[in-house]
């Protein structure tokens, strides 16, 4: 018998995506609720209690309005997968993150209710989870997070405003230092030292780099860039989705070149005469930072 899945907010970017990457699915019947009774909580009541599984595609107060209804159903109620910014750190919620650790794969299989992660934090924690669970970078020290995305990841307005040629070809953002992404880098990444971040848009539609700058002979044990490299490919060994690549001699790297799948490549770039580094993850941010890593998290939630 298929899985019934219920889109809560089917026609924003991301789930547009998510529609059209679990339509091929022989296991899924995607259902919708009538346009004209989608602020009807009553109807939307009665479509989640007769679904397996919602996806929230919704700005945080509305995913929060949607979990509350799904809680209110008790047993009847759908498991959940969040894409929004409002449960990624909240209790009780499973972090639909599979390649964090050991086991948060089969977490998140066992999960009734499951945040998909943010574009700029999966790239973020994927680089450093693995090295603070080494011993190789502190949990306290100082970090300086720099990333730049496509526009699809800022919302309607700024997808319009690029294009209809009104945005600018690149801007910094973000500069008031609160970005809604940094609580859930420094929670999944085991950081204590809120890190700074600061994130930047450029004029092409999809793609990201994520980048973190290291002084090498400041972390303790004085590692080298191999060191770091060595401890991101045992941590994701047998991965299908996350790879450890070893750059190369080019110094430069196209912040489009994962677009339409659902891969995270992770470089260490290094010099060490300088003792220097920069630890780099490129990503769809509407992949493996959206819509891709959602299916995933879809896939495993429901065994398909």
């Amino acid at each position: 018998m298929a899985a019934r899945i219920f889109i809560d907010g089917e026609a924003g970017t991301t789930g547009l995506e998510i529609r059209e990457k679990l339509g091929p699915h022989k296991g899924i019947e995607l259902v919708s609720i009538d346009p004209e009774r989608r602020k009807d909580s009553g109807a939307k009541t009665e479509l989640l209690a007769s679904v397996d599984l919602a996806i929230l595609c919704l700005p945080d107060d509305a995913a929060r309005e949607t979990a509350a209804i799904v809680e209110s159903l008790g047993a009847d109620g759908p498991r959940l997968l969040d894409a929004s910014t409002a449960h990624r750190v909240a209790d009780g919620w499973t972090y639909g993150f599979p390649e964090l650790a050991a086991g948060q794969g089969d977490a998140i299989k066992r999960a009734r209710k499951v945040s998909n992660p943010g574009c700029y934090a999966t790239g973020a924690i994927a680089l450093l989870r693995p090295l603070v669970d080494a011993g190789l970078i502190p949990a306290d020290i100082p970090l300086t997070i720099n990333a730049v995305s496509g526009y699809s990841g800022g919302g309607r307005q700024m997808i319009e405003a690029y294009e209809t040629h009104k945005a600018p070809l690149f801007e910094e953002y973000g500069l008031g230092l609160e970005h809604k992404h940094v609580p859930e880098i420094v929670k999944w990444s085991a950081l204590t030292t809120r890190p700074l971040f600061v994130p930047a848009v450029g004029n092409f539609r999809q793609g990201m780099l994520v980048n973190v700058p290291l002084h090498l002979d400041a972390l303790p044990g004085k590692p080298k860039a191999a060191d770091l490299e060595a401890a991101l490919l045992t941590h994701y060994a047998g991965q299908r989705y996350v790879r450890v690549v070893h750059p190369d001699n080019s110094g430069r790297l196209d912040a489009l070149a994962l677009n339409g799948t659902n891969d995270l490549e992770l470089m260490v770039y290094a010099n060490e005469g300088r003792r220097q580094a920069v630890l780099v993850a490129r990503l769809d941010n509407l992949g493996k930072g959206a819509s891709g890593a959602a299916v995933q998290n879809c896939e495993l939630m429901l065994g398909l």
